[in-house]
């Protein structure tokens, strides 16, 4: 199988393809051949050792994928080979032949497409956690979105959508609001020419917004709490920005708010019936339509730094997915 690897931690430009051997399933575990990887902003901290999840050298990054089954260890049931599944694996996935557990798979609808199905774990999957079991979003209430054009961002956008909330995106230019737009946002703030704490009030008569989704972090995670609702939910998500804001807790006590952390993994690991049940949802939403999945670019394996520095530099809008060598 042929493998990028991280050999030493550093930048995507640090990377190499590698050729190794096929590895076997052992009980419970499934060998996939994946078509589609999908990459994510952490993938870019943990090449670099700037992650919380810090595997040993060499690994893959990459932590979602859609392939198919190639191999069934002993005991798995509720699989095929051949079968279209798409899964979860932290980290590991950009290779051609990968071992994951079954309880890490879930199969594919008909209808939906490999570069989608890859993408839909993580940031769709985080960000339903966020709304649903964290932020307990309800239809009517407004949601702000920062960075909403960004992979994570437009999953908030469509998910926020879906639960029937007023969507008010947030992004650093007049292309990247249009964009969440097409994707169901009713109104945007460009918080590159406007005060985003005084924006978010006057949209919302002086209200302030119930939820704000924060994949961003650094300047405008304090001005987006200052423009929250009482009983408003502050979802921490992410700090794609690169710094972790301070936020004067006092702020909590004013506005009756609560600041709650979003770590969609650990909730995997603790509450999996919880996970695959939000897994259904997105699957069938994405089936049916009701969320995009939207795919910013597909790249070949070999352009995983290029695919990489997309995220880091965020430019993308929607997921950045690597296309694998199927032989």
């Amino acid at each position: 199988m042929i493998a990028a690897l991280c050999e030493s931690f550093g930048p995507p430009e640090n990377l190499v393809l590698r050729n190794l051997p096929d590895p076997t399933p052992e009980a419970g575990e499934i060998l996939v051949a994946p078509s589609r990887v999908a990459l994510n902003f952490f993938d870019t901290l943990i090449i670099a050792d700037k992650y919380q999840v810090k595997p040993a050298l060499p690994f893959s990054p990459g932590g979602e994928f859609c392939g198919r089954v190639i191999a069934l260890g002993a005991g798995v049931e509720g699989f095929a080979v051949g079968q279209r599944v798409a899964g979860y694996c932290s980290y590991g996935a950009a290779r051609s032949r990968l071992i994951v557990s079954a309880a890490d798979l879930a199969p594919v609808p008909d209808g939906l497409s490999d570069d989608q199905a890859a993408g839909l774990f993580i940031t769709y999957g985080t960000t339903l956690y966020a709304l649903k079991q964290r932020g307990a979003l309800q239809a009517g209430e407004t949601l702000a979105v920062l960075g909403a054009s960004g992979g994570v961002g437009l999953a908030a956008v469509e998910i926020g959508r879906a639960l029937g909330a007023e969507v008010i995106a947030c992004a650093s230019s007049p292309d990247k609001l249009a964009f969440a737009r097409e994707f169901g946002a009713q109104r945007g703030v460009d918080y590159s020419t406007e005060d985003l704490k005084e924006t978010l009030k006057r949209m919302t008569g002086g209200r302030g917004v119930d939820c704000v989704y924060d994949a961003i972090g650094g300047e405008f995670s304090e001005k987006a709490l200052r423009a929250i609702a009482w009983n408003g939910r502050f979802l921490v998500v992410g700090f794609a920005a690169g710094d972790i804001p301070k936020i004067p807790l006092n702020l909590t006590l004013l506005k009756g708010c609560a600041i709650i952390g979003v770590y969609w993994g650990e909730f995997v690991k603790r509450e999996p019936e919880a996970h695959r049940a939000n897994m259904a949802q997105l699957f069938a939403w994405a089936a049916d339509k009701t969320i995009s999945a939207h795919v910013h670019a597909v790249l070949p394996l070999e352009r995983i730094a290029e695919a990489l520095n997309l995220l880091k530099e965020r430019k993308a809008q929607g997921k950045i997915v690597l296309a694998v060598p199927q032989a």
